[in-house]
């Protein structure tokens, strides 16, 4: 068979791939969105009732036992979940700044920001974040757990360069968490190396995806003299080289 046609073929099943990939995407982007309506709709009716009528958390209760009795078939919606759902309505009713951003987050996601965030600025973050970086529901996790929004606000307070400021935040922490990495004590920075390279996903989740990878021990001149660089990034925001020197 000529070599040509058999890269159209190879081009054209790719792109019936792709096709296929995007639509189930849609589809799941869709059910979402339908989803997130649902439950806000549902605390929205909840919380009305309740201020209505002047009814206490009971209310819900028995709204919970109703559908228990009355439509089994109707899962996910047990006392707890009718609790968070009026929550999550009363939490955003309010906020212009997230309401349009809502519908682009799992309902897995919504319920770990809301129980592990304390504040709106918070909320704010992870939210914009999750939604930026595409984070999982264990990656978000992971970044609740370390305290991420604290250490980034915490590092926003150091002066950047002309060149930082174009990007309207810090790229860089003061402090990064790498306890994914399991390094024993007394590690060698070769151990830390090899660790990181071997663990580069949570490592780039860490520093965050603005970040790629390029390679390691990069030779470099300065002054005439040989150095190597451990691990070498770039940087799609400042649009430069990020040298990472492990000590």
């Amino acid at each position: 068979m000529n070599k040509n046609i058999v890269i159209d073929e190879k081009k054209s099943f790719t792109h019936i791939v792709e096709l296929i990939i995007s639509a189930r995407e849609n589809t799941f982007r869709k059910i979402n969105e339908e989803l997130i309506l649902l439950y806000w709709n549902i605390g929205k009716h909840l919380s009305d009732e309740i201020q209505k009528h002047s009814w206490g958390d009971k209310y819900i209760d028995r709204v919970a036992l109703y559908l228990k009795q009355n439509h089994p078939e109707l899962r996910g919606f047990n006392k707890r979940g009718l609790y968070r759902m009026r929550q999550f309505f009363e939490i955003y009713k309010d906020d212009k700044i997230v309401s349009a951003l809502l519908t682009q987050l799992s309902w897995a996601n919504h319920l770990l920001i809301m129980s592990a965030t304390t504040n709106t600025d918070e909320r704010h973050f992870y939210i914009e974040k999750a939604i930026d970086e595409k984070w999982t529901y264990r990656e978000l996790d992971r970044q609740l757990e370390s305290a991420y929004y604290q250490r980034v606000t915490l590092s926003k307070n150091r002066v950047l360069s002309s060149n930082m400021v174009k990007t309207n935040t810090n790229p860089f922490l003061d402090t990064y968490d790498l306890e994914f990495l399991n390094l024993p004590n007394g590690y060698t920075e070769n151990d830390l190396q090899n660790a990181l390279l071997e663990n580069m996903k949570n490592f780039l989740l860490e520093i965050g995806r603005d970040f790629t990878y390029m390679g390691k021990e990069i030779k470099i001149q300065v002054g005439g003299g040989d150095f190597f660089l451990d691990l070498l990034f770039f940087h799609r925001g400042l649009q430069c080289l990020v040298a990472f020197e492990l000590k």
